[in-house]
């Protein structure tokens, strides 16, 4: 999760995340069914999204298969554009979680670090392999999704193991249902007082990654964070809101 609204982070190390990334099969292959990750989200995921990590470290080899899965079938361009989506969301989360499990028990992400000497950060691990290249989350959000869908809601579907982040979904997102589910991801993020506090209504205080990715938030739908939030929130906000950011919760999102 590179912060791209904090001007502290733009440093040589992260210019690599302004090219854009298109990994893609060499030949055609059909999007996989993520079945492998609906079975274990469904088993060590609650309604909450708080995530059995000490139960999962057990089954690895179910993560594990998933994953190699992910390789079999990297995106083709024949896909649709939800298809690729989809299978990129799926992709982080998993990859994200398989991180922890790999250094259970950890009290937060961060507490993890990096393997570079300037840009010394989990999300910047290259710890992902897909084609045979390897990638980091940040590669994964940065330079693929955020540069080829221009969909802002993936900043409530995409999950960085901490209490803060939206839910981790107990199923796995696909191509035909993704629309669906990002708009449900959309509604219960909202509307959780735990991650935004809505009223007053003039002075609401919402998420800390509203000021991660301001920008984001003024396309795909929306002019500003208070369209936004008001696309889905129950309670609405005044248009011209000021708006206050809440503390981000790097705890681990534990059961």
């Amino acid at each position: 999760m590179l912060l791209l609204g904090s001007g502290s982070f733009w440093g040589c190390g992260y210019i690599r995340y302004l090219i854009p990334l298109n990994p893609t099969a060499a030949t055609a292959t059909t999007p996989p069914t993520h079945a492998g990750w609906n079975t274990i989200v469904k088993q060590y995921v609650n309604q909450q999204g708080l995530v059995n990590y000490r139960g999962l470290r057990t089954d690895s080899l179910a993560l594990n298969a998933y994953i190699q899965d992910l390789g079999s079938h990297m995106p083709s361009k024949s896909w649709t554009d939800n298809d690729r989506l989809a299978y990129w969301i799926n992709a982080y989360n998993a990859y994200t979680v398989q991180l922890i499990v790999r250094n259970y028990p950890v009290k937060s992400i961060k507490d993890l670090g990096g393997d570079k000497i300037f840009v010394n950060t989990p999300w910047d691990k290259h710890f992902i392999h897909l084609g045979g290249q390897a990638y980091s989350l940040n590669d994964i959000e940065h330079r693929i999704i955020r540069k080829q869908f221009k969909d802002n809601r993936i900043h409530l579907a995409l999950v960085c193991a901490a209490m803060s982040c939206p839910r981790l979904r107990n199923e796995a997102y696909t191509g035909p249902s993704l629309t669906a589910q990002l708009d449900d991801q959309g509604r219960d993020f909202l509307n959780n007082p735990a991650k935004n506090k809505l009223t007053p209504i003039d002075k609401p205080q919402v998420s800390a990654i509203f000021s991660f990715y301001p920008k984001d938030f003024t396309k795909n739908g929306s002019k500003s964070v208070q369209e936004f939030v008001n696309r889905y929130a129950t309670t609405k906000i005044n248009p011209s809101a000021t708006l206050r950011y809440l503390t981000y919760n790097w705890a681990l999102n534990e059961q």
